[in-house]
């Protein structure tokens, strides 16, 4: 049976975890494996996380939890530690905040990824998203959307795809750790790397047709906005040349007036 890895990563976060936990929980699909990584958090979040625990072994719940809770170097390399952890086939990142769209999301894909041989999954499974607010509910669908096809070119467009949208093979995860150099955009790097090591080995980028995750806007890149897009120019150089990447930015410009 496909197992899923989910990997919470949290630091104070009493206000927010409790709807990722209640989402993660009601997942119909039970081959879960749940690891949070706690940055060693001063407020409730720790309370949140034991009445979870606690809740998943009175009902018999299938799911697996595992808390990884120690100092880190910031949350990319507390991402790392999950992927290093993780043992299911496929890592799923879902934050303090975010939460599956549906109760079956995971059934759902699942069910969609039994047409592959087992020897040959996706490198990458992804879907669309929305966004909510702070108390969880819905704001808008996502502006930039998930193509209908996903290459390695595709992010010439900037994160076409959420990150927790991003479902990638462990295996090839594994291989790909975050690079801390990037403070804010380490996420774009890396699902570059997952789609280009997909490629080389020829597996599938699997679009789910589905809206797969419900996203808490106000994320650490959000508000970093400006340094943010600093370090994904110079990773779109990195990656795909200045010429290209300065020529993708003013694309940006233009698209930002327009959709104004």
């Amino acid at each position: 049976m496909l197992r899923f890895t989910i990997v919470t990563v949290t630091y104070n976060a009493g206000t927010t975890i409790q709807r990722t936990l209640d989402s993660i929980a009601s997942q119909t699909y039970s081959a879960v494996e749940h690891l949070i990584i706690d940055g060693c958090s001063t407020d409730d979040t720790m309370q949140h996380i034991q009445r979870y625990v606690e809740h998943n072994c009175d009902t018999g719940h299938p799911h697996s939890i595992s808390l990884i809770r120690e100092p880190d170097n910031g949350l990319y390399d507390a991402m790392n530690k999950g992927i290093l952890a993780a043992k299911g086939d496929f890592i799923i990142f879902l934050n303090a905040g975010d939460k599956f769209h549906t109760t079956t999301t995971l059934a759902d894909v699942a069910a969609q990824l039994q047409r592959y041989n087992p020897s040959r999954l996706p490198a990458v499974v992804y879907g669309q998203t929305d966004l909510v607010d702070n108390e969880g509910h819905f704001l808008r669908h996502r502006r930039l959307q998930a193509p209908k096809r996903l290459t390695s070119k595709s992010f010439l467009s900037g994160m076409l795809v959420c990150h927790q949208s991003f479902y990638a093979r462990t295996d090839i995860a594994r291989a790909q750790l975050y690079d801390l150099r990037w403070r804010f955009s380490a996420d774009y790097d890396w699902c570059i790397r997952i789609i280009r090591q997909g490629e080389r080995r020829g597996l599938a980028l699997h679009n789910s047709g589905l809206t797969l995750t419900d996203y808490l806007s106000e994320g650490m890149t959000t508000r970093n906005h400006r340094r943010s897009l600093v370090e994904r120019l110079r990773l779109m150089a990195r990656h795909y040349g200045w010429p290209c990447a300065l020529a993708a930015h003013a694309w940006f410009v233009v698209r930002a007036v327009v959709m104004r």
